[in-house]
């Protein structure tokens, strides 16, 4: 069963994406600060970032996580386009919008853990 380290300081959206890692058949890990999410990475090979948060800096825990290895998959904001585009330019594989996220997170996250990773430069 694979294992997702959650990154979310709001306690709704933890519970949320929690519900819906474990919908789509994997093992949450949930995490609300850096130290939190540095450990739950130890035994993770996916991690799931919330972008809105002031308890930790997202663009860091998603490099943080891309160098352990983790597949990361980020949410937030449906219009904070620059946050978005700075995240998957620091290793995020997608950014979901948090109503996306909310109406198909169990679907979106089963595919995404079973999807092979692309490989940098292929279509």
């Amino acid at each position: 069963m694979a294992r997702i380290a959650i990154l979310a300081q709001d306690l709704i959206w933890s519970d949320r994406l929690a519900r819906a890692v474990e919908a789509a058949g994997a093992a949450p890990v949930r995490a609300q600060t850096a130290p939190e999410f540095d450990r739950a990475l130890e035994d993770a090979d996916f991690a799931i970032v919330d972008l809105t948060a002031s308890a930790y800096d997202p663009l860091t825990a998603i490099e943080r996580a891309r160098s352990t290895g983790a597949r990361v998959l980020a949410v937030g904001q449906h219009d904070d386009i620059d946050l978005r585009k700075r995240a998957l330019a620091r290793g995020a594989e997608r950014v979901f919008a948090y109503r996306k996220m909310f109406e198909d997170g169990p679907a979106m996250i089963a595919a995404w853990t079973r999807r092979p990773l692309a490989r940098e430069g292929a279509p």
